[in-house]
């Protein structure tokens, strides 16, 4: 998926435009972000900020609970002020006195969250429910302490009629976590279809990143031969292939678009919709993000997704300057993988399980998912995997996606006694003509469904060609061998795009996560 052009250029000087349409010109009055608003929510314990503008000079006092906070708007009329420590309840009133006062209402306090990426994210309730019964459960049902917003608007109260319009994933990753924690939650929401990650690190980011920049530097050193190519080849096949279409009476074949310029993303400098739906949030108490992008990747020339989405972390959190908050992301490609019971509501539309191949894929087959996968590697990132899920772009139950992510949430963020992961490579050893691999997030033990035996691992020696291995579980590990490898020195587990095949799982019913031990 991509953003049309005449759709991605126009979001060039948004940035502006919504800061002024949400905060308004300094003046005589305090003003404030729509963001801050009735019914919002505030992140508990940690920091709470609010800030808005007012004439330059003018004397603000803020209260809220027993806490009063007194500053002064400065020469560009700015003004912020901080609470801290506030414990998770509400209702309560703010009141913001200066030449004017504004009080807001219905104010809770508990977990905020930040929602963002491209169109799983922003696809709403009203459009996956009729396909998701789980989901029109929750839809029709109103949660008092679950809110959302977006940078335009203000917050609106979880009930039957506003569940339609929040997004689909992150309306059932709050009720997970509203739930179980038993706290309001708070959705900020910033997302668009089409989009890929590029568009969503800011321009000082990527200007900033050692490794972006070394990427993007190689890829510009053969960008007219790409374009040579794209001229000669690309542009020639199909116009021969729409002229066919159109004789035949078919559908215009689409025209290939020109290679990405070095540096850019479409028409456009890096980070056009961070500066629009997330520039204006950044400051405002939160405890995460959760992310469903990667269809659409960087489409910044050279910079691939694991690379560039370590950058888009790095930065979103040196912008909120509060530590490393949790970045949750959901596993991409969505599906392809069997799940542990398809009776369960979070994986009932989960593919079923299929024979193994004649040969292992070869290396190309799963570097996609070793591309999500490797996003794990930074700090305090967590990843919903959904090979277990519904498969395709568009997978239709986002209630079992936000249960999945809402699991990491609790397990990883809130230290909630739960497994929220299936297993996961930690080492290997060689014993002789055997591979024993270990692995962490056994939960109650490893296990294998569907089949009378595990499979889905394969091994190779010196020669690097890679056979299917004999798998037996020995405890946390699984011992791994096939006679035609006398000496194995690496090891793959369902290492495809499509891995129906693979059925290690833990006991706890979630997935063994892909991996490789080679870098061939």
């Amino acid at each position: 998926m991509r953003l049309p052009r005449m759709f991605a250029s126009s979001f060039s000087g948004i940035a502006a435009a919504v800061w002024l349409s949400v905060c308004g010109v300094a003046s005589a009055e305090v003003k404030l972000p729509r963001f801050f608003s009735d019914h919002m929510v505030l992140q508990r314990e940690t920091k709470a900020p609010l800030w808005g503008t007012a004439a330059a000079g003018e004397k603000i006092t803020v209260r809220f609970r027993d806490q009063e906070q007194k500053t002064e708007a400065d020469a560009k009329g700015n003004w912020r002020v901080e609470f801290t420590g506030l414990k998770a309840g509400g209702p309560d009133e703010l009141t913001i006195a200066a030449t004017n006062t504004i009080t807001l209402k219905d104010i809770l306090v508990g977990e905020v969250w930040v929602g963002s990426g491209q169109s799983n994210m922003q696809g709403a309730v009203v459009h996956y429910a009729p396909s998701d019964p789980e989901l029109a459960k929750l839809a029709a049902t109103a949660y008092p302490t679950i809110r959302g917003c977006t940078v335009s608007s203000g917050w609106n109260e979880s009930n039957p009629k506003n569940n339609a319009n929040f997004s689909a994933i992150l309306f059932a990753f709050a009720v997970r976590v509203n739930e179980d924690l038993k706290v309001p939650v708070g959705m900020l929401l910033g997302a668009v279809g089409g989009t890929p990650s590029g568009a969503w690190v800011s321009q000082e980011a990527v200007a900033g990143d050692p490794e972006v920049q070394k990427q993007i530097a190689e890829y510009a050193k053969g960008y007219d031969a790409l374009m040579k190519h794209y001229e000669e080849v690309d542009l020639p096949t199909w116009e021969k292939a729409n002229a066919a279409a159109k004789a035949a009476g078919k559908p215009d074949v689409r025209k290939p678009a020109p290679y990405d310029k070095p540096g850019m993303v479409f028409t456009n400098l890096p980070g056009y919709l961070y500066d629009a739906y997330i520039r204006p949030f950044v400051g405002y108490g939160i405890r995460g993000v959760l992310w469903d992008q990667g269809e659409s990747g960087t489409r910044l020339g050279g910079v691939d997704q694991t690379t560039l989405m370590g950058t888009l972390i790095r930065s979103w959190r040196a912008a909120w300057n509060v530590g490393d908050f949790a970045f949750i992301y959901v596993q991409k490609p969505s599906g392809n993988g069997c799940a542990w019971d398809v009776t369960n509501p979070v994986t009932s539309q989960a593919q079923r399980p299929s024979a193994l191949p004649a040969a292992p894929p070869g290396t190309t087959d799963g570097l996609y998912v070793e591309t999500h996968v490797k996003i794990m590697k930074y700090p305090n990132v967590g990843m919903a995997i959904s090979s277990d899920l519904g498969p395709g772009v568009h997978p239709s139950n986002k209630s079992g996606y936000g249960s999945r992510a809402g699991a990491v949430a609790l397990g990883m963020t809130y230290g909630k006694p739960i497994e929220y992961y299936g297993p996961l490579y930690a080492s290997h050893t060689v014993e002789g003509d055997k591979v024993r691999v270990k692995f962490t997030h056994i939960g109650q033990g490893l296990a294998f469904k569907h089949g009378e035996k595990l499979q889905g691992f394969a091994i190779a020696g010196d020669d690097k060609v890679f056979r299917w291995a004999e798998a037996v579980i020995d405890g946390d590990t699984v011992v791994l061998s096939n006679a035609e490898v006398a000496k194995p020195t690496a090891v793959r587990y369902a290492w495809a795009h499509q891995r129906t095949w693979a059925n290690l799982f833990n006991k706890d019913g979630l997935p063994a996560v892909t991996f490789r031990t080679d870098s061939w």
